[in-house]
Protein backbone atom coordinates (compact mmCIF):
# COMPACT_ATOMS: atom_id res chain seq x y z
CA UNK A 1 0.00 0.00 0.00
CA UNK A 2 1.25 3.05 -0.63
CA UNK A 3 1.46 6.17 1.59
CA UNK A 4 -1.72 7.72 1.83
CA UNK A 5 -2.28 8.92 5.36
CA UNK A 6 -4.04 11.96 5.57
CA UNK A 7 -3.37 15.48 6.65
CA UNK A 8 -6.15 15.42 9.22
CA UNK A 9 -9.48 16.83 9.05
CA UNK A 10 -8.81 21.08 8.10
CA UNK A 11 -12.48 21.55 6.68
CA UNK A 12 -15.73 21.07 8.10
CA UNK A 13 -19.29 22.21 6.39
CA UNK A 14 -22.49 22.84 8.07
CA UNK A 15 -25.69 22.92 6.16
CA UNK A 16 -27.48 26.12 6.88
CA UNK A 17 -31.27 26.97 5.99
CA UNK A 18 -30.77 30.93 7.43
CA UNK A 19 -27.79 32.04 6.08
CA UNK A 20 -27.29 35.20 7.83
CA UNK A 21 -28.35 34.01 11.15
CA UNK A 22 -25.40 31.28 10.64
CA UNK A 23 -23.25 33.83 10.00
CA UNK A 24 -23.57 35.79 12.96
CA UNK A 25 -23.57 32.98 15.33
CA UNK A 26 -20.32 31.69 14.08
CA UNK A 27 -18.69 34.77 13.86
CA UNK A 28 -19.72 35.51 17.64
CA UNK A 29 -18.00 31.77 18.08
CA UNK A 30 -14.98 32.54 16.59
CA UNK A 31 -14.73 36.12 17.18
CA UNK A 32 -14.18 37.38 13.84
CA UNK A 33 -15.83 37.58 10.75
CA UNK A 34 -16.06 35.36 7.16
CA UNK A 35 -13.13 35.54 5.03
CA UNK A 36 -15.45 34.72 2.20
CA UNK A 37 -19.16 35.78 2.01
CA UNK A 38 -20.95 35.40 -0.74
CA UNK A 39 -24.33 34.40 -1.13
CA UNK A 40 -23.76 30.66 -1.98
CA UNK A 41 -20.88 30.15 0.39
CA UNK A 42 -19.41 31.79 3.41
CA UNK A 43 -16.26 30.59 4.60
CA UNK A 44 -14.04 30.91 8.19
CA UNK A 45 -10.32 30.07 8.63
CA UNK A 46 -9.63 29.70 12.25
CA UNK A 47 -5.99 28.02 13.58
CA UNK A 48 -5.57 26.10 10.01
CA UNK A 49 -9.50 24.89 10.22
CA UNK A 50 -11.44 26.18 7.44
CA UNK A 51 -15.13 26.46 8.73
CA UNK A 52 -17.87 26.45 5.99
CA UNK A 53 -21.50 27.75 6.16
CA UNK A 54 -23.29 26.06 2.92
CA UNK A 55 -26.67 27.31 2.18
CA UNK A 56 -29.70 24.97 0.98
CA UNK A 57 -27.37 22.37 2.15
CA UNK A 58 -29.95 20.02 3.09
CA UNK A 59 -31.50 20.32 -0.13
CA UNK A 60 -27.79 18.82 -1.41
CA UNK A 61 -28.64 15.90 0.46
CA UNK A 62 -26.30 17.17 3.80
CA UNK A 63 -27.99 15.86 6.87
CA UNK A 64 -25.47 17.22 9.34
CA UNK A 65 -22.09 18.45 9.07
CA UNK A 66 -19.43 16.75 7.21
CA UNK A 67 -15.86 16.91 8.09
CA UNK A 68 -13.31 16.90 5.29
CA UNK A 69 -10.00 14.85 5.10
CA UNK A 70 -7.36 16.58 3.77
CA UNK A 71 -5.41 14.12 1.16
CA UNK A 72 -2.52 14.30 -1.53
CA UNK A 73 -4.41 12.04 -3.93
CA UNK A 74 -8.09 12.13 -3.53
CA UNK A 75 -8.66 9.02 -6.55
CA UNK A 76 -5.91 6.79 -4.00
CA UNK A 77 -7.89 7.45 -1.15
CA UNK A 78 -11.27 6.86 -2.51
CA UNK A 79 -10.01 3.55 -3.94
CA UNK A 80 -8.75 2.60 -0.42
CA UNK A 81 -11.82 3.39 1.49
CA UNK A 82 -14.41 1.45 -0.91
CA UNK A 83 -11.77 -1.19 -0.88
CA UNK A 84 -12.22 -1.56 2.88
CA UNK A 85 -16.00 -1.34 3.18
CA UNK A 86 -17.00 2.67 1.74
CA UNK A 87 -19.28 3.48 -1.04
CA UNK A 88 -18.94 7.00 -2.75
CA UNK A 89 -21.48 9.28 -2.05
CA UNK A 90 -20.48 12.31 -4.14
CA UNK A 91 -17.87 11.62 -6.75
CA UNK A 92 -14.33 14.11 -6.75
CA UNK A 93 -15.08 17.45 -8.62
CA UNK A 94 -13.67 20.78 -8.63
CA UNK A 95 -15.23 23.11 -6.66
CA UNK A 96 -12.80 25.95 -7.43
CA UNK A 97 -8.87 27.23 -7.06
CA UNK A 98 -8.74 24.36 -7.58
CA UNK A 99 -9.75 22.52 -4.80
CA UNK A 100 -11.45 19.17 -5.07
CA UNK A 101 -13.97 17.33 -2.87
CA UNK A 102 -16.22 14.21 -2.88
CA UNK A 103 -17.95 12.15 -0.23
CA UNK A 104 -18.21 8.59 0.73
CA UNK A 105 -20.52 6.80 3.55
CA UNK A 106 -18.74 4.15 5.67
CA UNK A 107 -20.74 0.71 6.38
CA UNK A 108 -23.25 2.56 9.08
CA UNK A 109 -24.21 5.51 6.62
CA UNK A 110 -21.85 8.28 8.52
CA UNK A 111 -20.71 10.85 5.49
CA UNK A 112 -17.00 11.98 5.59
CA UNK A 113 -15.24 13.85 3.34
CA UNK A 114 -11.86 13.78 1.24
CA UNK A 115 -10.43 17.08 0.20
CA UNK A 116 -7.56 17.59 -2.47
CA UNK A 117 -5.72 21.00 -2.68
CA UNK A 118 -4.30 20.55 -6.72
Amino acid sequence: MADSSTQGIKTVLHPVSDLDAAKAVYTALLGFPPQTDEPYYVGFEAEGQHIGLVPGGAAQGMTGPVAYWQVADIEAKLAEVTAAGATVKDKPREVGGGRVVATFTDPDGNVLGVLQDR
